[in-house]
């Protein structure tokens, strides 16, 4: 479904936040024949509805606000309103057709587009593949769930998105190049479960894309994709099984680790700033992508490498905060399930370590989690914090190698990691667990960290 085809129909727009806003924008001018907006109850991240927008999309809420939605002909959501949802599971039944903004634009723009998605390690891959194309003269605009929403993008001849698996589930469209970098369980709660998860996940390469580039190393990634054969598969981050030339770490001439595709050595891994293993899976992964778009990289070797060493930080992802103490504290805010916080750990784990966990409880399970810190005999202090803390140092309280701490709150963690950790050592919140509940999302625990870090550094 195109923005084209909302003229003349009754469209309804179900959210109020940035999603909402930017879809009413691209909506109204297309001629819809009536366009109203519903939303079902407050969060954070609702806009004020007045002026132009309560003009342009009336807005209702409460019990008023389903039966607009049953009037409507197409019912336009934003991501945090999931498959599990009564209403709509009401407009299921009614056969109302439902559809997003990412949908809406993905329908005209998928010749043009990179989509990224995964359980962990998309917003890496996003900014790593949009920053090498612009380094090889491959100008693009990046966007999504890492920044603009996507009806509000500029036009561009390449476009990069990062997108949830919210923003996957109603695509009728692939893109050109669609990327995978990891599955694991997560947002079960929206999807309905793990099935459905990976489902709506998957959604991405289900319309035809050209090329579909993916992590080998991810088990789960590889069990998916096999179920669905005829797939352009691309596999990227471990040597291929057939001999195809793959983009993997390997030794080089000199011992150190180096990006390779199939035998021959590119650059050092060391190009790359971002620590742990993960992040050199992402780097080939990013490569395969822009390989899959022409890129010659064994060409452009020297290039890409000297455009590692500019490539934009991300907030929030492993984000280092240097402290007079001589402890290195580290925001991994991002780390929403129990694999990326494994892979934060294994990151940091030749250095005395002391990591926050603990968030908004969704029934995950840490096994997984328990399983590396036995395997790999992770030496650590774990300080739990609300809701799912308590839950995850259960799950570890037994290993001889974890200390475990419980704390009232993020605050009273970052004041605990401080007396445990000693100077040379690291303080890691990587939580395992969503913000919501306690915080208004990742930015917000971000915050909360950092000011708990200053003001502990002074007390």
């Amino acid at each position: 479904m195109q923005l084209t085809d909302l003229r003349g129909r009754r469209v309804v727009v179900w959210g109020t936040g940035r999603e909402g806003v930017a879809a009413v924008n691209a909506i109204a001018p297309v001629g819809p024949a009536d366009l109203a907006t519903v939303m079902d109850r407050q969060t954070y991240a609702a806009n004020p509805w007045t002026g132009r927008l309560a003009a342009l999309a009336p807005l209702h809420t409460g019990p008023e606000a389903l039966d607009v939605l049953l009037r409507a002909d197409v019912v336009v959501r934003s991501p945090a309103i999931g498959e599990t949802h009564p209403w709509v599971v009401r407009l299921r039944e009614h056969g109302i057709p439902i559809t997003s903004g990412t949908a809406l634009w993905m329908a005209d723009h998928a010749a043009r587009t990179v989509g990224v998605t995964g359980s962990k390690g998309k917003s890496t891959t996003t900014n790593l593949i949009s920053h090498l194309l612009a380094a090889v003269d491959r100008p693009n605009v990046m966007g999504g769930n890492i920044g603009i929403p996507v009806l509000d993008l500029p036009p561009a001849d390449r476009y990069v998105l990062e997108l949830s698996m919210y923003q996957c589930a109603d695509l009728t469209d692939s893109p050109d190049v669609a990327v995978l970098t990891a599955l694991a369980p997560e947002h079960l709660d929206w999807a309905g479960g793990e099935a459905e998860y990976y489902r709506h996940k998957l959604n991405l390469v289900g319309h035809r894309p050209r090329a579909v580039v993916f992590n080998g190393n991810d088990d789960r990634l590889r069990a998916e994709l096999a179920a669905r054969p005829g797939l352009p598969l691309v596999a990227a981050g471990a040597p291929a099984p057939d001999g195809t030339p793959t983009f993997h770490v390997a030794p080089g001439p000199d011992g150190a680790d180096w990006v390779r595709l199939g035998t021959e050595p590119l650059f050092p891994r060391s190009a790359l700033r971002l620590v742990g293993r993960h992040n050199g899976w992402n780097l080939c992964v990013a490569l395969a992508a822009l390989q899959a778009l022409g890129v010659d990289c064994v060409a452009e070797r020297d290039r890409l490498a000297a455009a590692l060493d500019t490539l934009p930080a991300l907030e929030h992802r492993l984000t280092p905060i240097e402290d007079p103490s001589g402890v290195t504290f580290v925001d991994d805010s991002l780390s929403t399930i129990p694999q990326s916080a494994i892979h934060a750990i294994e990151a940091y784990a030749d250095r005395p370590l002391t990591v926050i966990v603990g968030g908004e409880d969704r029934g995950v399970d840490y096994g997984p989690l328990r399983d590396f810190l036995a395997g790999q005999q992770i030496v650590a202090t774990l300080i739990g914090i609300p809701d799912s803390g308590p839950r995850i140092l259960d799950a570890v309280k037994d290993l001889p190698t974890v200390t475990t701490v419980l704390a009232d709150d993020l605050v009273d963690a970052v004041r605990l990691a401080r007396e445990r950790t000693p100077a040379g050592g690291v303080v890691l919140m990587s939580p395992a667990a969503p913000s919501y509940g306690r915080f208004d999302n990742y930015a917000h625990r971000s915050r909360v960290f950092r000011q708990a870090i200053a003001d502990t550094a002074a007390g």
